[in-house]
């Protein structure tokens, strides 16, 4: 039998917004504001499905919500929806209201954080990927990018292994890749692989760096093209999806850089 509560648990959205709001929220991707009495912003986030989203803030149960979320929801009085086309133009209209509102709820991107770069390279030896602060002249790179660098690198590495050893598969990566630890180069080796393959693959980087995410995408669909089981294309579209999320971040960043230099050419 299902146990009863003795006190339900808090509902502060549901009772201040009623619960209406939640169930003609559009389900569809976009960004939400959560704003104070006086119109602050405190927390902006971003969704797939805005309805199922906001779903997740109507219980305020304090054994399960940390308590820096508890302290936000009885804060809050006024949640702003803004629709979006998808969820890649939801994530870049969250990351320039980060960047623009720094709300105090938010704690990723709102204030810069250490300059790192992801830097490639193709050798006899394979395809070399570092996060580094300084790029050495026989290395492609890409960034500013912060500590998203280290994620970003992780993702590339496994897809790009399955890329070029689709027969290896996840179950053959490398011991602690699937986990994301890396040492300081992370070298994908050659093996039985030709150079014409690993300069292949980094033509794609340019081409995912460059705006192109998709066409990166369906390269590694095509290579791995022979996978059947579900927790492998699972997997595979899930890295995908974050790595087009990083490529619409790394877009914003460097438009963002180049407004910033255009002003200083100005003034």
């Amino acid at each position: 039998m299902t146990q009863m509560l003795l006190f339900p648990d808090p509902r502060p959205l549901v009772e201040r917004l009623g619960p209406e709001f939640f169930r003609c929220a559009p389900q569809s991707a976009g960004v939400y504001l959560m704003r104070d009495r006086a119109g602050t912003v405190l927390y902006v986030g971003k969704a797939k499905n805005l309805r199922k989203r906001l779903g997740s803030y109507r219980v305020a149960n304090p054994d399960r919500m940390a308590r820096r979320h508890l302290k936000l929801l009885r804060a809050v009085e006024r949640i702003e929806l803004r629709p979006c086309a998808d969820e890649l133009a939801a994530l870049a209209t969250e990351a320039a209201l980060l960047r623009t509102l720094r709300p105090r709820f938010n704690r990723a991107g709102t204030w810069p954080g250490i300059r790192r770069f992801l830097a490639w390279r193709v050798n006899e030896d394979g395809l070399d990927l570092a996060v580094t602060q300084v790029v050495q002249s026989d290395w492609l790179y890409v960034g500013p990018l912060g500590a998203g660098a280290i994620a970003l690198r992780a993702t590339l590495a496994r897809l790009l292994w399955c890329g070029l050893y689709p027969e290896a598969g996840l179950t053959g990566l490398p011991e602690g890749w699937f986990s994301g630890r890396h040492r300081e180069i992370c070298t994908i080796p050659r093996q039985h692989c030709c150079r014409a393959i690993f300069d292949d693959a980094r033509e794609h980087m340019g081409h995912l760096f460059a705006g192109r995410a998709e066409q990166f995408a369906e390269w590694i669909r095509s290579c791995t093209s022979s996978w059947t089981h579900p927790f492998d294309l699972a997997v595979r579209e899930a890295e995908l999806e974050g790595l087009a999320e990083f490529a619409v971040r790394i877009a914003i960043r460097a438009e963002e850089s180049a407004q910033e230099k255009d002003c200083a050419k100005v003034s």
